[in-house]
């Protein structure tokens, strides 16, 4: 469903001070390895770049198509928008025109940028000359599947061979529009949400067919949008509308059975999801008709449970909007309501995860990104708690019996007891010897709140158990490494918990620091605040150029806690500390690579692979001998230069007993490559 989101206060992203406004620079994720699907005609062409100034085809002028047209504008691709008609193309000019023009009146833009934005977009109705050259094509027209279908079929001669291509589709199935295109392997679903130009959520669909690549490539060009791209199963409602429009439904089926009044049932929607809309006035702005037709579709996938309750077809077919404000708020049936809605969407979403359709993080970050939910459905849930939550999900499921089936994994998660269900926010990745640590929470750039800090402990705790793993890289999974402490958790917390919130990161931050092998930051974005704390406890900064580092917890009212000043002094000195904690600016990162705390720059757009590159070839040497220089270098620091060279000294005399010495040595002598084991 194109929905536009109910807006609410913003919260910010969380990291301490402002993250500078300025467009993220993207890079790629750790990049899969599968090729094409096996038989495919492209299966030797290389995959298209998907980075600025490449040329993007966006097919369709309308709502969408404009929006999604100016997005890849604003971001610096060279846009080439197609519709059938003059006056379409006329009406999509003027819709990204008055777009751009709402953002000067809101001082977000300059006349000069809007001209620069403008300046990269053409407008024809030649299919031919719009596809031609393209390496992304976005099909952008209505939900049609023929239409689509025989779109895709003209298309085909035209894309160049490394092209990927798109539908931008809410409802349609990716696998059945995959066969009308030269090569599914390079097709996927991009469901861009209303407004596409400004909301940041886009799920990214993947077909049977399509390749790993593709996805890891639209996920990289949606960070260049500014997006936070979700990856979900091709599945109907994919993630959101599979759980929201039910909800827009349900409450038409409380009015529908006189449960409650639709002014009641607006505001607990409002006060439940943290939205300045409610369920009816939402309806009223986004269109009655779109949330019909998308409960129809669904209810063809999943059954008379998501079927279009009777008072929302007679006011489609009425043809007016909710008069929700002529009746008023019963107080006494808020409950009632709210457990209603809670364990529809709860419900749901548990089954969505079930199914493999997304994760419960994606879900929960779909929901507070595209809807401006303030919880998504999985905290809501752990704010209820497991049982209760279950409790509200099995009173709703006895309404529909075998039609509204109960997630298992939430029924056995209640019965063993478990309070909440649990999300991750850190990840690891283990390609070989070398480990990533990703933090993953993109909605508020990868902000640390104790949940983060306790799982990035334990991820690091976990790793110094796997010796096959000889080097960690920590990194953002989106192109960000962490704004900062989470701000929203930090102002509720009071001075003792402020204090021991302030040694809990530096006790994670002594846990990366004193880990037993070499552990490298990649800093993509920004790294400010705890951000930089935690990138400082690592033995190394590699950043990619373009990159923001600083401590500006002083703009805040406080100062860095997590060891940050302290370490930052011992790398440049008390005089330029000061300046950076003092001043709380940001520098870019070769200016961070001058002062001395950042070791090495790098290309954004091959930042990951460089990192890879340059931890694989660390974890080649002898880890028994890394793990020792990197003891001497950290307790040599603190230490007189006499103590400091006996250290090394004896360090390096006890690697003579080591296998990895005898190995080393015979293979420089017999000139072959050395295989340490560690020993």
């Amino acid at each position: 469903m194109e929905s536009a989101p109910a807006r609410r206060p913003h919260r910010g992203y969380g990291g301490i001070g402002a993250a500078p406004a300025q467009p993220l620079k993207a890079a790629h994720r750790l990049a899969p390895t599968a090729g094409p699907p096996a038989g495919s005609s492209f299966a030797t062409m290389p995959l298209a770049t998907l980075q600025p100034p490449e040329p993007v085809a966006v097919l369709g002028a309308g709502n969408m198509g404009s929006g999604i047209a100016q997005a890849c504008a604003q971001a610096g691709f060279s846009v080439r928008v197609r519709d059938v008609d003059d006056a379409a193309i006329a009406r999509g000019r003027s819709l990204i025109e008055a777009t751009l023009d709402g953002a000067i009146q809101r001082k977000k833009l300059t006349p000069a940028a809007k001209s620069e934005i403008l300046g990269r977009i053409v407008f024809t109705t030649d299919l031919a000359a719009a596809v031609g050259g393209a390496a992304l094509v976005v099909e952008a027209v209505f939900e049609d599947e023929a239409v689509k279908r025989a779109l895709f079929t003209e298309v085909g001669p035209h894309l160049r061979p490394d092209a990927v291509v798109a539908t931008n589709t809410s409802s349609l199935s990716v696998a059945a529009l995959a066969s009308a295109v030269p090569n599914p392997g390079r097709f996927a679903g991009l469901h861009f949400f209303f407004p596409a130009a400004v909301n940041r959520l886009l799920e990214i669909i993947a077909g049977p067919q399509t390749d790993p690549l593709t996805m890891g490539a639209l996920e990289a060009f949606g960070y260049r949008l500014r997006k936070i791209p979700v990856r979900v199963k091709d599945s109907a409602g994919f993630a959101v509308n599979r759980f929201f429009v039910p909800y827009l439904n349900e409450a038409t089926r409380l009015v529908e059975e006189m449960a409650a009044t639709p002014a009641t049932i607006e505001e607990v929607g409002r006060e439940l999801f943290g939205t300045t809309l409610g369920p009816f006035e939402l309806m009223n702005v986004t269109g009655i008709p779109i949330a019909f037709h998308s409960m129809g579709s669904l209810e063809k996938s999943f059954g008379p449970a998501y079927a279009p309750s009777k008072a929302l077809e007679a006011q489609f077919r009425a043809g007016t909007p909710w008069d929700w404000k002529s009746s008023r708020v019963e107080p006494g049936l808020k409950d009632l309501v709210r457990d209603r809605l809670l364990g529809l969407v709860i419900g749901i979403s548990a089954r969505l995860v079930e199914e493999g359709v997304a994760s419960p993080e994606a879900v929960d970050r779909a929901a507070v990104v595209g809807l401006r939910w303030a919880k998504g459905p999985f905290g809501l849930l752990n704010q209820t708690g497991l049982r209760r939550a279950f409790e509200l999900v099995e009173a709703h499921a006895r309404r529909w019996g075998p039609a509204f089936p109960v997630s298992r994994e939430l029924k056995m998660r209640a019965e063993r007891g478990e309070t909440r269900w649990p999300l991750r926010y850190v990840r690891t990745e283990r390609p070989g010897p070398v480990a990533w640590v990703l933090l993953d929470r993109p909605e508020v750039l990868n902000s640390l709140n104790t949940e983060v800090l306790d799982q990035l402990d334990e991820a690091f705790r976990a790793l110094e158990n796997e010796p096959s793993v000889r080097v960690v890289v920590l990194a953002g999974a989106s192109p960000v490494f962490a704004a900062g402490a989470d701000i929203a958790e930090m102002a509720k917390k009071t001075v003792e918990e402020g204090r021991e919130f302030g040694f809990h990161g530096q006790r994670v931050c002594k846990r990366i620091e004193e880990f037993p092998r070499p552990v490298l930051a990649l800093v993509e974005g920004y790294a400010l605040g705890g951000g930089l704390e935690l990138a400082l406890a690592c033995d190394f900064i590699v950043a990619a150029e373009g990159a923001q580092l600083g401590l500006p917890e002083t703009t805040v009212g406080i100062h860095p806690g997590f060891g940050g000043a302290s370490r930052l002094t011992r790398l440049i000195g008390r005089a330029r500390t000061k300046m950076l904690v003092y001043s709380g600016t940001a520098v870019y990162a070769d200016e961070a690579a001058r002062l001395g705390f950042v070791a090495r720059l790098v290309p954004e757009a091959t930042a990951r692979a460089e990192v890879q590159a340059l931890a694989e070839q660390i974890a080649e040497r002898a880890p028994f001998g890394l793990s020792s220089v990197k003891a001497v270098i950290d307790r040599g620091m603190d230490a007189s230069l006499d103590a400091a060279l006996r250290l090394e000294a004896e360090s390096a005399g006890h690697t003579f007993w080591t296998e990895d010495r005898k190995e080393g040595m015979n293979a420089f002598l017999e000139r072959r490559k050395p295989k340490f084991k560690g020993h």
